[in-house]
């Protein structure tokens, strides 16, 4: 009769044997396609892809002022927001005229916004097959006359996520390999490949989420498909790894090849032994971080919650901070509020400086965007060009590439009142404040609370907008998730290549366990097979018999 310790052990290798040949092929996937997801993703288009393909805006063709334009909507309070921007290649005024799903026409209107062209006061209220071929060509800069029009009104392989409450679109292949889906309701952009993005997804993005099209578009089987696998994966490798330190034997006990050895196996199973044994812990916590990322808990899903930016992020970094915007508790909404001053300025105190006259002032700055804005209740524009960068214009003074970074600490200080702890001019990113390439806004204003959840606010002096946010609520997502799963643990985030070498390293050898696992798996799968042959007296194939 086998002690207890025997049995137990031989029971944690029979169930990590099968569950690694039930998902050894899904974790080669997902850790080939990890490094691929370092440098590429999904292809997707973002509020910056948007802003970069925007034509210019000329000042010769903005006639009418945002007050004139707004005036001719008859709208009963004043808007909410007010951006100059350009719809069909002419300037337009997108404005808020209330909550979500109030919007008026079909032109982009939608999501409580009415657009009136600003150079002839009328309003853009539908869309023709003319404007959503018009739209399709210039974002790709191609004759919409080269391009294969057809319409795609069932998921495909990339609609297969959120876009899919969108369909039918329009979609126009071109030769060159660029593929523009358009929503034929509004003429807006809302996918875009290339050759080069939709190969990478293939290594990268479709492997690493699941997302192949038959599984992605039953959402709720995908779900089940991912958590199930991720929650089985992390024990198989907590599993693994127990057993590889329980077989390990530091006085070298085994033989192999004749001569002592901490390992008692041979062949692959000694490769796998030995992997597991330098790269168990990190396939186990990179399959539990990968599982936290799917919020299948309810307390964990509470925790990760992130916080809603102030305004829509303009760069890919922006996805990279553990919270982005204002905050949840503490005062994120306050120090909003002051930086822009109590009550939103009416337009009419826009009047001192046109809106031509204020992109015309910026000369050399290609402005694809006029945001009505304030600071401390002044009235200002923000313009932005096509890389991100921007321009402050005062209506009354100026124009400017930052607002006072002693100003605006003013300002959160007085806000904050007794519950501000820390105040700082901050140069370099931090553990919670970062972005891999680099491209979220450098210096902001740190300020910290001494409020119940320790909450972090990053103010950009540039725009005086909240760039992002942190309290202790978000510390499972911060360390839990992108800590164990990207590993940007400052001490190495902050350096690289260092940062791509060890991630590279680490995801080589978790790859390397999983090939291995999967000639054991095959050599376990053909065993059985044959025995089962060999039970219904049928001669195996030589082909099939294992070696």
């Amino acid at each position: 009769m086998l002690r207890p310790t025997a049995l137990l052990k031989r029971s944690l290798i029979f169930v990590h044997r099968w569950l690694g040949v039930a998902l050894s092929l899904v974790f080669l996937l997902w850790f080939a396609s990890g490094i691929v997801m370092m440098y590429w993703t999904y292809p997707d288009v973002s509020a910056q892809d948007r802003l970069q393909r925007a034509p210019t805006l000329d000042p010769a063709h903005i006639k009418l002022s945002a007050e004139e334009a707004s005036a001719t909507l008859g709208l009963d309070q004043p808007p909410a927001q007010v951006r100059l921007t350009s719809f069909d290649g002419r300037p337009v005024y997108r404005i808020g005229i209330g909550g979500r799903g109030g919007g008026r026409g079909g032109g982009g209107g939608g999501g409580g916004f009415a657009m009136v062209y600003a150079d002839d006061g009328t309003e853009q209220l539908g869309v023709d097959d003319a404007m959503v071929d018009r739209a399709a060509s210039a974002w790709a800069a191609r004759p919409v006359a080269e391009a294969t029009k057809t319409i795609a009104d069932e998921v495909d392989q990339w609609t297969v996520g959120d876009l899919r409450s969108r369909l039918p679109l329009r979609k126009y292949a071109w030769p060159d390999g660029q593929q523009v889906y358009v929503d034929g309701d509004t003429a807006e952009v809302v996918q875009y490949t290339t050759s080069s993005s939709r190969f990478w997804a293939y290594l990268g993005a479709i492997p690493h989420w699941l997302y192949f099209t038959p599984l992605r578009k039953h959402g709720r089987q995908w779900f089940s498909f991912v958590v199930w696998s991720s929650m089985i994966g992390t024990v198989s490798a907590l599993i693994g790894v127990v057993v590889a330190l329980w077989m390990y034997s530091p006085g070298k006990r085994y033989r192999h090849a004749g001569a002592p050895t901490s390992i008692p196996y041979k062949g692959w199973k000694r490769w796998h032994t030995l992997f597991g044994l330098f790269f168990g812990v990190v396939t186990t916590t990179w399959a539990f971080s990968g599982l936290l990322s799917m919020g299948p808990f309810p307390i964990v899903d509470r925790l990760t919650e992130l916080t809603v930016p102030e305004e829509p992020p303009r760069g890919r970094g922006a996805g990279d901070n553990a919270a982005a915007g204002r905050g949840r508790g503490g005062r994120g909404g306050n120090l909003a509020g002051a930086l822009r001053g109590r009550g939103r300025p009416p337009l009419s105190s826009y009047s001192g400086k046109h809106p031509g006259t204020a992109i015309a002032s910026v000369p050399g700055f290609a402005v694809k965007e006029l945001e009505y804005t304030a600071f401390a209740g002044e009235p200002v524009y923000i313009a932005s060009a096509g890389d991100g960068a921007t321009r402050i214009i005062p209506v009354r003074g100026e124009p400017r590439t930052t607002f006072d970074p002693d100003a605006v600490m003013q300002i959160v200080r007085e806000a904050a009142g007794g519950t501000l702890s820390e105040l700082r001019l901050m140069h370099e990113y931090d553990a919670y404040y970062l972005d891999r390439r680099g491209e979220r806004p450098l210096p902001v204003v740190y300020a910290r609370m001494n409020d119940a959840v320790g909450t972090r606010y990053y103010i950009d002096p540039k725009t005086a907008r909240v760039a992002g946010t942190y309290s202790a609520r978000n510390w499972v997502n911060r360390w839990l998730y992108h800590g164990l799963h990207s590993l940007d643990f400052p001490w190495l985030y902050k350096h690289r290549p260092l940062w791509d070498i060890v991630v590279i390293a680490l995801m080589l050898g978790g790859t390397a366990l999983c090939l291995t696992s999967i000639v054991l798996t095959w050599r376990v799968l053909m065993r059985k097979g044959a025995a089962i042959l060999r039970a219904r007296d049928i001669t195996p194939n030589e082909d099939l018999a294992p070696s």
